[in-house]
């Protein structure tokens, strides 16, 4: 008896790291984190309070983001951060670990890594604003950064659209390998182009970078594009200049984390749009709101990153590793 008083011994599955790649993958991780969005949307699931600090040690930013979805019953939390010096240590500079619990009974139930579910949910939500706002006749993505993040977020968008060419940009330059490298595996023409060429070609721009001050410009950007920035999530970051915000139509995971955290905090500060104009995806996944009005219209989705996202990946995970027989079950 684990308490005492009677109940049952339990035992917490235990998912790591090096078992995810095998069992996670771009598809899996898209059908989870629409369904979020749209349980968000619903009011049936909701995310709690991010925590993210600065803890004085190693340079390094450590939080928690947590929630709860009342249809699928995932409950717990992503812990982790960032390490900036753990390249150096031959380890991911971004850390992190998902835990469950049984939302019946609020005992732990699963421990799950978290760094690559990370990569792969941040690259679905793109990929799920793209199926719900780009034009059907997209043909150029244009790519914004060059980090380790942005093959998975190439390698989702091509899955939503016909691209025939990707074009991309990065601050350093001698890092575009990386898309180019990309591009071949996925069978499409790369073009390394400025940030004016950028927005004169692409159909689709997806951001991801850290920047703290904008790339993309209003000027920049032609009618009928749609736009995901997925790189802002603190306060301070931005990616692209706050008036693009007020001529698109901006839609994001989460309002709360748009306005304070995300790429709308700027447009927001500078009065350039309300709270009240920036629309929830799941939305227009449950058929509330139409998305694209036109092919001119020019769509942006504020990816801030939501910690139902991971709870979701995360628990799906642990069921294809009970389905695979790679789970280990160990009693707590």
């Amino acid at each position: 008896m684990a308490d005492g008083q009677g109940a049952m011994e339990n035992f917490v599955t235990v998912v790591p790291e090096k078992e995810i790649a095998g069992l996670m993958g771009a598809a899996d991780a898209f059908d989870a984190v629409e369904a979020t969005f749209a349980a968000m949307a619903k009011r049936t699931a909701y995310n709690f309070p991010v925590i993210r600090e600065a803890i004085g040690h190693a340079d390094a930013l450590y939080g928690f983001k947590s929630g709860f979805d009342r249809e699928s019953l995932a409950l717990g939390l992503k812990s982790g951060g960032y390490w900036p010096g753990n390249e150096a240590k031959g380890l991911t500079n971004h850390q992190s670990t998902v835990i469950l619990f049984d939302a019946d009974t609020g005992r732990v139930k699963a421990l799950v890594g978290g760094n690559l579910l990370t990569a792969l949910r941040t690259a679905a939500a793109s990929a799920v604003s793209i199926k719900h706002l780009a034009r059907k006749d997209a043909k150029v993505l244009g790519m914004i950064g060059a980090g380790h993040q942005s093959a998975f977020q190439m390698r989702a968008a091509v899955a939503q659209r016909d691209f025939e060419k990707v074009v991309g940009w990065n601050y350093h330059p001698e890092m575009l390998s990386r898309l180019e490298d990309t591009a071949k595996e996925l069978g499409l023409p790369f073009e390394a182009v400025s940030l004016e060429e950028m927005g004169a070609q692409s159909d689709v721009i997806i951001s991801i970078t850290s920047s703290f001050a904008p790339s993309l410009l209003d000027a920049h950007v032609k009618p009928g594009t749609h736009i995901a920035c997925m790189g802002t999530d603190t306060k301070g970051k931005q990616e692209v200049e706050a008036s693009l915000l007020k001529r698109a139509t901006v839609f994001t995971d989460e309002v709360a984390q748009s306005v304070t955290i995300g790429e709308a905090q700027h447009a927001i500060a500078e009065g350039l749009i309300a709270e009240t104009d920036i629309i929830e995806i799941g939305a227009v996944i449950n058929g509330a709101h139409p998305g694209r009005g036109s092919d001119e219209e020019i769509t942006l989705f504020d990816g801030t990153g939501v910690g139902l996202q991971d709870l979701a990946v995360a628990a799906k995970v642990v069921e294809l590793a009970r389905d695979k027989g790679v789970a280990q079950s160990i009693p707590f």
